[in-house]
């Protein structure tokens, strides 16, 4: 099995947010979950991705993290996809990605590998109550909340909650309790908390750092579906249009700056999109 290590979300090595690529031959069998999931326990990255070539355009990805099998990952896929691109010559063009969460449309461009996102849903804006067990769980409370924008739990493929903060200050400087954050995540049935300022300047549509314990990751430094959910609510709020070009930054308080970028096309399917940069190659021994 040929292995790589992929920064993505960035166009630097050692940023970014850094995902395992595993490519299997066409003709083996995906090996077993448990031997998958010692894999990513073994590179101790967030995700690591399995990838298996169906047939020109078709592509089966399955998601491990060091904790298990999870149904979808965007950094993950983003960065399989630029190895198909640079070591495998996969032409420019659109693909499809089977996953766990369902068949995803993916766009192979020179510069961005682009990811399309489940439709967007709204699944349930929290009560006052239970925003503010959250904002504790972060050393805030509720009054930090920006008064237009309400906290609430939002699936682009994984349910995230979307928890957005009045000031860049804040953001930078919360501080999480991690059990907290994991009884809070099983029981809103959600991957984690995606917390966002809503900058929404023609530069940087928002400032976000993403947490998930409960899957084993404290903080993630760049994640594809928290901002494709983002996207969505940003634009059932009327903040963003169809089309717009829309620039989240994460990861900078990780010290791996992350560049995340969103559209929404005219039928309201919504793309993740950013650059790779492969850092490592090699084999995995059998």
């Amino acid at each position: 099995m040929e292995l790589y290590i992929v920064d993505a979300f960035t166009e630097h090595i050692y940023e970014g947010n850094q995902a395992g690529v595993v490519l299997l031959d066409r003709t083996a069998e995906f090996p077993n979950a448990f031997l998958m999931q010692q894999i990513a326990a073994e590179l101790k990255h967030s995700e690591t991705a399995f990838v298996k070539k169906i047939n020109s355009h078709l592509f089966s990805v399955r998601y491990f993290t060091p904790e298990g099998e999870v149904d979808l990952c965007g950094h993950a896929t983003i960065s399989a996809f630029t190895v198909l691109r640079e070591e495998k010559a996969l032409p420019i063009g659109k693909y499809t990605a089977e996953t766990a969460a369902g068949k995803i449309p993916m766009i192979v461009e020179p510069d961005y590998i682009w990811m399309g996102m489940a439709p967007g849903k709204l699944i349930k804006e929290l009560s006052d109550e239970e925003a503010s067990a959250l904002y504790q769980a972060y050393e805030l409370c509720i009054d930090d909340k920006p008064a237009t924008f309400q906290p609430c739990i939002v699936s682009t493929g994984l349910p995230d909650i979307l928890l957005p903060v009045d000031s860049i200050d804040k953001l930078k400087h919360v501080v999480q309790s991690k059990e907290e954050i994991i009884r809070l995540s099983q029981r809103h049935q959600v991957v984690g908390v995606h917390m966002y300022y809503p900058e929404l300047s023609t530069q940087v549509t928002a400032q976000c750092r993403n947490f998930a314990p409960l899957y084993g990751i404290d903080e993630e430094a760049a994640t594809g579906t928290s901002n494709g959910a983002l996207t969505y609510y940003l634009h059932s709020q009327g903040r963003i249009s169809k089309q717009d070009e829309n620039i989240f930054i994460q990861g900078e308080s990780m010290g791996k700056p992350s560049i995340i970028i969103s559209r929404i096309g005219l039928d309201e399917e919504i793309y993740v999109g950013g650059n790779a940069v492969i850092s490592i190659r090699g084999w995995l021994k059998d």
